[in-house]
């Protein structure tokens, strides 16, 4: 029965790629890391928020 599903089925296209030099990456890879990329530099400049109470003393 597995082999019948196997035989039946057929590849998923991964979609448009980008060729750098030796990198190849999905176009959907590609937005995922940006994405990553961007929350992580987001993290690092964005303060974090301040209680009132610690500006007083």
């Amino acid at each position: 029965m597995i082999t019948q599903f196997l035989a039946v089925s057929e590849p998923v296209p991964a979609g448009p790629v980008v060729q750098w030099g030796w990198v190849t990456i999905t176009v959907a890879n590609l937005v995922v890391i940006l994405a990553m990329i961007v929350v992580f530099v987001l993290a690092l400049v964005l303060p974090f928020p301040a209680s009132h109470e610690d500006e007083d003393r």
